[in-house]
């Protein structure tokens, strides 16, 4: 068998005899089926793993924790490569487990079926990492990082899952999610010389233009790439039974929170959370019903029927988007703008506010949140500050971030709100008695609007983005918020339909960053809403 074989070459154990009072891991044969991006299969695969839950702490294994590049590392990276014209491939490590090294000692049984016939009471003593072991994606990932420091790579400290080698004007950004590995260049001979130093180490595959990641299909064409996860979408319709149901304009309505109480418990919510896990990952280019998800991922704990509806309705509304993904446009990443917005004492039961933003790198969307705020806010404005403090942390973080990818910001992030007292809040030093318990948030967002890398400025509610994040919406506004954050169905993209919505969008958005909102009036965005430095409509 292949994998045997494979097991055998790269020296995975050695057998010995069993020494007394050592703990022994299991084992079993795990079949899987693989499939290409567009869902045909590919090939039978099957894997000995090891039975993890076998393993003694402290005697077996220690750290186990290995870190994965964050989803937004991800889009940056990619909307620099897209905007420089840089070619992306991406990379298969074949049994990338096997190529950790283990500090413990581990023993586990030999492999059904593979038994050797000279010592059948013989146990392995392993020499490399493996597949089901606790500690084997940090043996992988350390052994894989090492030698990348060796080529000259360098580990970046915003996301260690990146590594950047920089000689002169020559660069190459590689992404590291366990085994799946993006590699981009600033040269295509450049590109091939790393695969090949990446190649004589470890058996890698080059598998050519990035197509297919993380179950996320890539599609390269002359006006950017199209992210989608059409495949996965209907993977899940069919776990759920919803695969012909009928599609709904909005995941989420526009009548009152989900509440905790309201409705009969379910017997059984095993269902519920699988479906709400596998909502999560969608959201990677489906920003959309980020807020749907998070309201539903609020009562995994106890769940009720009411939930479930709101989950279906989710399901109903992906049904009729299946083909709608994220679009990533060749643009200038000259300056971040962030649209933050808070829907205040939204919750029902415990009366939290709802944070959420959206993170422009040029014309590309690459970072969002929806998230409920920790604790209650005694006025909208507070809530609304609080949510521009979540915005600026995450721009302090790509900020530092682009400038270990060499691609520095020169310019004052421009962070967008709707509401006219928190953004006097950012750069009034009065400290008032009502806003004395927020202390901490005033004092972390006044030093970056007073450092010059922001700056806190009032947008018109009617083109405030973020609001998709923080509430449900009537369906012409959703409509119009979602193409603005450049979401779109490939089907129309290749018609032309919302390309030019998202091209004219891109426009608008460069002349507000050439204007960078001076005291002449300035266009804001998608719609014609005018507005001045300190946003009086």
């Amino acid at each position: 068998m292949e994998e045997f074989d494979a097991l055998m070459a790269n020296d995975t154990w050695t057998l010995v005899p069993r020494p007394a009072g050592t703990n022994l891991v299991t084992g079993k044969w795990i079949y899987r089926h693989k499939f290409h991006a567009d869902g045909s299969l590919d090939r039978y695969k099957a894997r000995w793993v090891l039975r993890g839950f076998t393993q003694r702490p402290g005697i077996d294994y220690d750290e186990t924790f290995s870190p994965v590049v964050k989803p937004a590392t991800v889009r940056t990276v990619l909307s620099l490569a897209l905007s420089q014209d840089w070619p992306i491939h991406q990379l298969d490590v074949k049994n990338a487990f096997l190529h950790g090294t283990l500090s413990e000692t581990v023993y586990c049984s030999q492999p059904t079926g593979f038994v050797d016939s000279a010592h059948p009471s013989h146990v392995c003593k392993l020499n490399k990492s493996f597949y089901g072991l606790k500690q084997a994606p940090r043996a992988w990932y350390s052994r894989f990082a090492s030698h990348l420091l060796t080529l000259g790579f360098v580990e970046a400290k915003s996301d260690t899952s990146l590594f950047i080698y920089r000689r002169g004007t020559d660069t190459v950004y590689l992404l590291l999610y366990v085994d799946d590995i993006v590699l981009t260049a600033s040269s295509p001979g450049l590109l091939r010389s790393t695969i090949t130093a990446l190649q004589s180490e470890f058996a890698m595959k080059d598998l050519g233009p990035l197509h297919h990641f993380l179950g996320i299909a890539v599609h390269r064409r002359s006006d950017g790439l199209f992210l989608s996860q059409h495949q996965y979408l209907l993977d899940v319709l069919e776990r759920a039974g919803m695969s012909d149901c009928k599609p709904c304009s909005t995941p989420v309505d526009t009548h009152a929170k989900l509440s905790a109480m309201n409705g009969d418990l379910l017997s059984d919510a095993t269902h519920y959370r699988s479906l709400t896990g596998a909502l999560q990952y969608l959201t990677f280019t489906r920003p959309d019903i980020s807020y749907a998800v998070q309201q539903v991922c609020l009562h995994m704990h106890a769940t009720r029927d009411s939930h479930l509806s709101a989950v279906k309705r989710i399901l109903r509304y992906l049904r009729g988007t299946s083909h709608h993904g994220l679009l990533l446009r060749p643009s200038s990443p000259s300056e971040l703008v962030v649209y933050t917005d808070a829907d205040w004492a939204g919750c029902p039961d415990t009366r939290k506010s709802t944070s959420g933003y959206a993170v422009f790198l040029g014309g590309n969307l690459i970072s969002w949140s929806s998230k409920r705020q920790t604790t209650v806010s005694c006025s909208s404005a507070e809530a609304e500050y609080r949510a521009v403090a979540n915005g600026v942390a995450e721009t302090a973080w790509l900020r530092q971030l682009l400038q270990e990818l060499h691609r520095p910001l020169t310019k004052s992030t421009l962070v967008y709100c709707d509401n006219v007292s928190a953004v006097y809040l950012s750069t009034n030093p009065v400290q008032h008695q009502r806003t004395k318990h927020v202390e901490i948030d005033l004092h972390f967002v006044r030093e970056r609007v007073a450092v010059g890398d922001v700056r806190v400025l009032h947008v018109p509610t009617t083109s405030q983005f973020a609001d998709i994040f923080t509430k449900g919406l009537p369906t012409s506004v959703f409509t119009e918020f979602r193409s603005s954050l450049n979401i779109c169905s490939f089907d129309v993209l290749t018609a032309g339909g919302d390309r030019n919505i998202s091209l004219l969008r891109g426009i608008f958005l460069s002349l507000v960053f050439s204007a960078r909102l001076s005291p002449a009036r300035t266009p804001c965005l998608s719609r014609l809403v005018w507005i001045d430095e300190i946003g009086t409509p």
